[in-house]
Order: structure tokens, then sequence, then C-alpha cells
């Protein structure tokens, strides 16, 4: 089976600013591990420092494997919240 990392961009517009910021998105919902953290790691590769990556997932484990990913990789996990079993995490990178 192939898998695709289906990017999208967005706007999001945090409470600490008033100029919106651009995200990228990776949409992990439907797989289970370790697949949103191999998605998340190829997503961030190539980004700037502290770009914004954004992640949908709905693996109950992705919000502990990303969380460890960013501790090791040194990226800043922004926020994190559920709703409805889908799981969104923004990730600022190193």
């Amino acid at each position: 089976m192939r898998h695709v990392i289906r990017y999208h961009t967005f706007m999001i517009l945090p409470f600490f600013t008033a100029a919106p910021l651009s995200a990228l998105i990776v949409d992990a919902r439907g797989e289970l591990c370790p697949w949103p953290v191999l998605k998340t790691k190829a997503a961030l590769a190539p980004l700037a420092s502290g770009a914004l990556l954004a992640v949908y997932a709905d693996d109950p484990l992705a919000e502990l494997d990303l969380r460890a990913l960013c501790e090791r990789a040194g990226h800043t996990l922004v926020t994190s919240s559920e709703r409805a079993d889908q799981l969104y995490i923004l990730i600022a990178k190193a």
C-alpha cells in the first residue's frame, strides 16, 4: 500500500498576535502508528526554522508519539486539542 502525505495550507490567527500565520497541514486521520509520526517527520524536514505544521490524526497514541518526536528533535509542540476523537496538534519547527 502506498502512503501519500497530503499537504494543505491554511491560515490561523493566534490569540497572541494580530498578524495571521500560515501553517502546513498533515492529514494523518485513518492512519495508525507509526504513520502519523513518519508523515510529520517527513513534512517537517524541508520546512524552515519557526515554520508551523498542523497535524490531524485519530490514532489514540499519536499525541504521545508526536510529543516524543518534538522532544527528541527540539521542535515546539505549540498546542494540542482533541474533539470527537479527532486530534489536532500544532508544531513549530526548531
